[in-house]
Formats: structure tokens, C-alpha cells, sequence
């Protein structure tokens, strides 16, 4: 039996909702796209995919270290081509860098081939999540809340282009999170329906 198989098998709600597009989840570093996507997985007893993961995997190294060795541009056009690939390959939860949503290529192919649902978090929630971790490439800057602050500006407007929207208060457990996304899927039949 394979993983998703035995998940499959062992989820409460197996047979309670049949989903119909790959859920994209996109917004900002520490929005909760990954914790909330692998959850939001689970609940719906479908694959969970990181595109992030994905990209780290078939370079065998880390995110910081291919900006540092190739740049942003190179990484940009990487994630390109695995968020095409996992949108053909595989219905399920894809959660996503927070820079993937901002190419236009990057939003036509979500929206031809899935829904993007954009965790809509304040920047002060986002920079709590974020200041502690050195995982942040963009953010290893002499002042990262500035450059957090001025990444939040450049790209809210972006992410407000998502198909769906949830609030991320950094009030909500993460099962909570899952809640809010599954009822604004659930007003997209063409998404998700309940059997």
C-alpha cells in the first residue's frame, strides 16, 4: 500500500468531499501556506505538494543556497516549471513560495489548471512568524522587517488577484485555518464538493 493509499485509508473524511482542481495556496513568507496546505491535505485525504520541496529535491540543495549559487531569476524560472509540471501531474494541495504567485505565467497556469487561494496574513503577523528563522533568502538584508514591509506592499496587490482569499490572524490553530479554506472551497463546486 502506498502512503497516499494508507493516508487515504486511515482519514476520517475519505468519501466526504471529491475535489476537482489542485488547490494552489499562495501569500507571504510565513503565511501559513505549508502548515495550513499539509493539514488542508490530510482533511481531504488527497497528495500534499511543495513546490519549494520539489525544486530543493531535484537540486539536491537548499532554497538559500540556489539564489545564493544562481541567483533569483534562475530559482524563479525553476519554480515555473515545477508548479507546470505538479498542476499536470497529481490532483491535490499545492502550497507554493511566496514569490511563485507574482509571475503572470506563474497566475495564468494556476488558474487555467487549479484555484489559488491566497492566506491573507498582516504584516505584523508575518514578520512574527519569519524574524526568528534564517531560512529566508529575501530577507538577509541589514534591515529584514523593512525588507519584509516593502515585499509586503509590492506584493499584496498580487496575491489579491488569487482566485479565493482567507484571512491568517495568527489568532487561528491551524485546524481552524483548514475550516476557513475548506468553506471558501466549498462555495466553489467546480473545486470542491461535498459526496
Amino acid at each position: 500500500m502506498s502512503e497516499i493509499e494508507h493516508n487515504l485509508a486511515k482519514s476520517p473524511s475519505h468519501g466526504v468531499w471529491r475535489l476537482h482542481k489542485t488547490v494552489v495556496m499562495v501569500g507571504m513568507m510565513g503565511a501559513g501556506k505549508t502548515a495550513v496546505g499539509r493539514a488542508l491535505a490530510q482533511r481531504l485525504a488527497v497528495p500534499f505538494l511543495d513546490s519549494d520541496a520539489e525544486i530543493e529535491s531535484a537540486a539536491n540543495m537548499t532554497i538559500p543556497e540556489i539564489f545564493a549559487r544562481d541567483g533569483e531569476p534562475f530559482f524563479r524560472s525553476k519554480e515555473s516549471q515545477v508548479i507546470s509540471r505538479l498542476l499536470e501531474e497529481e490532483r491535490g494541495i499545492l502550497s507554493t513560495g511566496g514569490g511563485a504567485f507574482l509571475s503572470e505565467s506563474n497566475r495564468a497556469i494556476i488558474s487555467a489548471r487549479g484555484v489559488s487561494v491566497w492566506l491573507n496574513a498582516e504584516l505584523g503577523v508575518l514578520w512574527n512568524r519569519v524574524k526568528h528563522k534564517d531560512t529566508r533568502p529575501l530577507l538577509r538584508t541589514d534591515d529584514p522587517h523593512a525588507t519584509l514591509a516593502a515585499l509586503y506592499q509590492a506584493r499584496v496587490p498580487l496575491y489579491a488577484k488569487s482566485d479565493l482569499s482567507v484571512v491568517s490572524d495568527g489568532e487561528a490553530a491551524i485546524e481552524q485555518m483548514v475550516d476557513r479554506v475548506i468553506g471558501v472551497l466549498e462555495t466553489r463546486p467546480d473545486v470542491l464538493e461535498r459526496n
